[in-house]
């Protein structure tokens, strides 16, 4: 009789750490639901990749829609990154940069230097002879106040018009000032569609771009390839 108590003990101790089985309705409907975001596309099959379902596999329309968001966003700012990286990289300064003259990379320098920062001594010419990750460190204290703010005013902006006025459309914070939504048949639009995806194609391009630039940055020759 103890023997048998004692076997019935371990089996219902094991069955407390044995995995529970999920429905394979819920399994089927959790697939398709990742699968059929917008965003997936044929270079994966037209499946979500095995890191991104492992991610998403607990997640709701409102879950997905989140990690939407966060991918549009990070790779909107990965590809002006890449622009200003190679902006530095280059020699290429907007006017002003490298004097009050109006000098840029196609004028010589002025003789005198405007200041970005008049407690540190950090010019603008001492900004646009560095290297890009050099220039974090020479922005002030004042500067990155200001970076934060305008950046906390944007997340503001994109929250209310994405979740409190419930807009549908990932990514859509309802600027455009180039109209192109406003074409005939607007987000339904094959065009439209079209381009939408080439946005997010061209963000993960530019997001693995600047983790390569930075790599090599930071560790010179991590990049084994063409960079700028």
């Amino acid at each position: 009789m103890m023997k048998i108590a004692a076997l019935a003990t371990l089996l219902a101790s094991a069955s407390a750490f044995a995995p529970v089985t999920q429905s394979p309705r819920t399994s089927v409907a959790q697939n398709a639901l990742i699968d059929e975001a917008f965003g997936i596309s044929v270079e994966t099959g037209n499946k979500c990749p095995p890191l991104g379902r492992w991610i998403l596999e607990d997640a709701n329309e409102n879950g997905i829609k989140w990690w939407q968001n966060a991918e549009l966003k990070n790779g909107r700012v990965a590809m002006v990154a890449t622009i200003g990286y190679m902006v530095q990289k280059f020699g290429v300064h907007m006017p002003l940069y490298l004097g009050p003259s109006g000098s840029n990379a196609f004028h010589p320098e002025s003789s005198k230097d405007w200041l970005l920062s008049s407690t540190s001594g950090v010019t603008f010419s001492d900004i646009s002879h560095a290297a890009p990750l050099d220039t974090i460190g020479m922005v002030p204290a004042a500067g990155w106040v200001q970076i934060l703010f305008a950046a906390g005013l944007f997340e503001f902006a994109g929250y209310k018009r994405q979740w409190t006025d419930n807009n549908p459309i990932p990514g859509n914070y309802g600027y455009d000032p180039l109209g192109f939504t406003k074409r005939e048949g607007g987000w339904d639009s094959k065009e439209l569609t079209k381009l939408r995806m080439m946005e997010i194609k061209n963000g993960r391009v530019a997001m693995m771009a600047m983790a390569g630039w930075l790599s090599n940055e930071s560790i010179p020759g991590a990049l084994p390839v063409w960079h700028p």
